[in-house]
């Protein structure tokens, strides 16, 4: 089992999260703590209304809601409700919120078994619960204990992770109309936000976008910008919102454009070790493959798990190359990397192995053309060879006939017209000598 505690200052956000996922099925409000009758007999309004008053009993205490996940290995799906309230009754309990009043919320939209709990930081004699490196402290040790007495999959280090992290890979295109919007997104944020390094909007953009998500600003002089606002929006295969903006400010995990910013700071530092990969991968790609194209270069790096996402103008000019390394989810634009990796440069290194081609082939033409003179003796086999060489592509033959043959010059006087060329008189001689 798995633990995550986190604390907010608007319960309502807290409380319309569950009730949300409740209300489209993917849900069940399975029980409650301290609560004067069952949860079925309550009212959305009386559920939380009773977590409201007590707050009142403390205004001073800011960050007064407390959200609490447990979550189960996959392999445990067959716990009933009455085990999982079991199980939240005793971890309360230990933590020190066994008198606090308290929803459980049995969740089905993730790949293992997990309740959600709601409670409070003020008791009932207006006290604050000091909650002081909980999770280090109470949580650990009651999970452990939990483990053991309701004989669960012990959680590890490594399971902690790999349980609670929802991955890239397992998420798919966002597709409008054949889902709640707003639940839509969220999934997708849950899966990038925490997970890859990018410090940019540009760079977020560029992992969104490959699942028909964008993040947008506004223009610079619209309100919204001017006012550091932050929306979320679905769009099509050709890149085109479509559907209603959800607002940042209004989804779960807040990830507004301050909360971004921070995640820029950090992930600058902490993709620091992965940047290389990005860029040997790339020399490799070229160093490899002759005749190189930006489309080629796409395909080669895919295959070592490297997402390109360009932007091209209406010209076909690559003007914008954003790298996405799905291994160490680092993402970065071109520029990061250095001049030669930018789309500029890009474009320019497929070019010239395109004309490293041209070269080689003309080198093999000239090598040809060499021995032939030397053995003054072309045979018909010989002539098939070349013939193979220059034909194999067209406009290839074309340039090397036009390097090959000899330039008319217009001043060019053969030796046989010219006349001699009269001697030079050494200092000291005469004519006469």
């Amino acid at each position: 089992m798995v633990a995550v505690i986190n604390t907010g200052h608007s319960l309502r956000s807290i409380f319309n999260y569950n009730e949300n996922k409740v209300s489209i099925g993917a849900a069940q409000c399975i029980g409650e703590g301290n609560y004067p009758m069952d949860v079925d007999q309550m009212s959305l309004d009386f559920k939380l209304k009773l977590l409201l008053k007590q707050l009142e009993l403390n205004e001073n205490v800011t960050r007064n809601s407390v959200h609490i996940s447990l979550n189960f290995d996959p392999s445990e799906t067959g716990l009933s409700k009455e085990k999982l309230m079991k199980i939240a009754s005793v971890y309360m309990t230990k933590i020190g919120f066994g008198l606090q009043p308290y929803l459980v919320y049995q969740h089905h939209d993730a790949g293992h078994p997990h309740i959600h709990i709601v409670s409070i930081k003020v008791q009932a004699n207006g006290k604050r619960i000091d909650m002081q490196n909980i999770g280090k402290n109470q949580s650990e040790t009651a999970r452990k204990e939990i483990e053991k007495q309701f004989y669960l999959v012990q959680a590890s280090g490594q399971n902690k992770k790999q349980n609670t992290d929802i991955k890239a890979v397992n998420i798919h295109k966002v597709q409008y109309g054949r889902s709640e919007t707003k639940k839509a997104i969220s999934g997708i944020l849950n899966a990038v936000v925490p997970h890859y390094k990018f410090s940019t909007i540009g760079e977020l953009n560029a992992v969104l976008n490959l699942y028909n998500v964008l993040a947008e600003r506004g223009r610079e002089d619209s309100k919204m910008f001017l006012h550091r606002g932050l929306v979320y929006r679905i769009i099509d295969n050709e890149k085109k919102a479509v559907g209603v903006p959800i607002k940042a400010s209004s989804l779960y995990t807040k990830p507004t454009l301050e909360y971004l910013e921070k995640k820029f700071t950090s992930n600058k530092t902490a993709r620091l070790s992965d940047l290389k990969r990005i860029k040997n991968e790339i020399d490799f790609a070229f160093l490899n493959n002759s005749g190189t194209t930006v489309e080629q270069l796409e395909t080669t790096l895919q295959k070592k798990g490297i997402a390109i996402a360009s932007r091209i103008n209406n010209q076909g000019f690559l003007f914008g190359i954003t790298y996405i390394d799905h291994t160490t989810k680092c993402v970065c634009n071109g520029s990061v990397l250095g001049k030669s990796y930018a789309a500029k440069a890009i474009q320019e290194r497929c070019e010239n192995t395109s004309i490293d081609k041209v070269l080689t082939a003309f080198q093999k033409v000239g090598e040809f053309k060499n021995k032939a003179e030397v053995t003054q003796n072309t045979s018909s086999d010989t002539l098939q060879d070349q013939d193979k060489i220059l034909s194999s592509d067209s406009e290839l033959k074309e340039l090397i006939d036009s390097i090959l043959k000899y330039e008319y010059v217009g001043n060019y006087v053969p030796n046989q017209l010219k006349g001699k060329r009269k001697k030079r008189k050494r200092k000291g001689q005469s004519d006469n000598q």
